[in-house]
């Protein structure tokens, strides 16, 4: 499986952004999508998940009713709507793929920088 996200950038305080992640290879074979996001000095959290027939998703309380998460599957594409945008979500963005085999294979994408200036 391989993942390219995109829609990353530059945004004033209240604004919005929508981030994307393609998936290729083996996409049947997923069973969670989600995105995570790291800051400069701080650990790798999780954002949102989505699981792999949209069903179900979560969210971090952090960006509970601001931010929405969906997935297109005839398109292999995630995407994270961010609305509301605060300085502190600026981080490093990350698409992950979770395979639920014996264990849990995890795969990610190269992330996208997302920036919210005050």
């Amino acid at each position: 499986v391989q993942l390219v996200e995109s829609g990353g950038g530059l945004v004033q305080a209240g604004g919005s952004l929508r981030l994307s992640c393609a998936a290729s290879g083996s996409t049947f074979s997923i069973n969670v999508m989600g995105w995570y996001r790291q800051a400069p000095g701080k650990q790798r959290e999780l954002v949102a998940s989505i699981t792999s027939g949209g069903g179900s998703t979560s969210y971090a309380d952090s960006v509970k009713g601001r931010f929405t998460i969906s997935r297109d599957n005839a398109k292999n594409t995630m995407y994270l709507q961010m609305n509301s945008l605060k300085p502190e979500d600026t981080a490093v963005y990350y698409c992950n793929a979770q395979l639920f085999r014996l264990r849990v294979i995890d795969y990610w994408g190269q992330g996208t920088q997302v920036t919210v200036s005050s």
